[in-house]
């Protein structure tokens, strides 16, 4: 953990504003505005880039994929340059609580993947794309996008001791840990042999 030398009702503030714009939910925004329907009812309904990828429009997953990760990269790196790094991993925590539990979807968001990069990478770049780089290689491998996720955020304690940076420890268990429980279902499935490879059309 960073000292914490910020006062509490400037974290809270912090906290505040990078949960509302961890909610913000791109995917649903994207494929509304594209006329590609409700994507809570496409594929395995989840609103992230790999369930836009089934709607067959590969610019709006793309578009999806950077604006999640945006939103993280960016409310950490407001947090830091505008208050100090003990705000810079409370922005990453509540943007990436704002995804998973947005206030605008009832509390029902993603699975916080690609939030989960974009923080990483405005917290520590080294980290944040050694993360990035793991999940392309599985993903290279498996076609899976669920396992390219898992593997993706375990690897994330490992580079953290590469790149010496122990500060971000909590931050990074915190993040995996939920991670992993927003991947339940594609962990059992995966057990099964019945998950989805990346870019099929059904869950």
């Amino acid at each position: 953990m960073p000292e914490i030398v910020t006062s509490p009702l400037m974290l809270v503030l912090v906290a505040l504003l990078s949960y509302l714009l961890g909610s913000v939910p791109f995917g649903i925004v994207i494929t509304r505005a594209l006329g590609l329907g409700d994507l809570r009812k496409i594929g395995s309904g989840n609103i992230g880039a790999t369930n836009v990828l089934r709607t067959g429009n590969k610019p709006a997953a793309l578009a999806t994929l950077l604006l999640d990760a945006g939103k993280g990269g960016i409310a950490v790196l407001i947090a830091r340059a505008l208050v100090g790094e003990d705000a810079a991993q409370v922005a990453g925590l509540l943007a990436f609580l704002g995804h998973l539990f947005p206030v605008y979807l009832g509390f029902r968001g993603g699975k916080g993947v690609a939030t989960f990069l974009g923080t990483m990478i405005a917290l520590s770049w080294p980290i944040g794309l050694a993360c990035c780089a793991t999940w392309a290689v599985v993903a290279a491998i498996s076609r899976i996008s669920s396992l390219s996720a898992l593997v993706s955020a375990a690897s994330a304690g490992f580079w953290l001791l590469v790149f010496e940076q122990g500060q971000m420890m909590v931050l990074t268990f915190i993040l995996t840990l939920l991670v992993y429980i927003r991947h339940w279902g594609n962990i059992q499935r995966l057990k099964a042999g019945t998950e989805p490879k990346i870019g099929a059309k059904k869950a």
